[in-house]
């Protein structure tokens, strides 16, 4: 696997843990940034399977736009635009003022993120034998 790969892959992990500490917090619980973590770990999973195969990472937030871009690489991941498109208004506006989330909405997001993990690591996991 190149070491970009693992560097987006890392990326995603850290994220993920985020995700999951901040969903433990029981003191002033923080679901926007489960949110924004889960977002953020899904968007760096595409682009860590776009950077294995050679592919322009671009720098958007747009997982549907993503997801368009990995499709060709991984065309099972179709199953997941509804919850891309779900997760990706988490990816900016979340972090200004106006606009926040209840818990219910962090722990949809987090099913979602934890779904997708799971299935890009299965997918990227035989590309590091290579």
């Amino acid at each position: 696997m190149k070491p970009l790969t693992l560097e987006w892959i890392d990326k995603a992990e850290r994220d993920y843990e985020t995700m999951e500490r901040e969903s433990r917090v029981r003191k002033n619980p923080n679901p926007d940034a489960v949110c924004f973590h889960a977002q953020q770990c899904v968007e760096k999973y595409l682009k860590a399977r776009l950077c294995e195969a050679g592919e322009r990472v671009p720098k958007i937030h747009d997982l549907n736009a993503l997801l368009d871009r990995v499709l060709p690489l991984e065309a099972l991941w179709s199953a997941y635009r509804k919850s891309f498109l779900y997760l990706s208004e988490y990816a900016v506006n979340i972090r200004y003022p106006g606009d926040f989330v209840e818990k219910d909405d962090a722990l949809a997001a987090r099913g979602y993120c934890r779904a997708f993990r799971e299935v890009a690591r299965m997918a990227m996991l035989p590309l590091s034998s290579e």
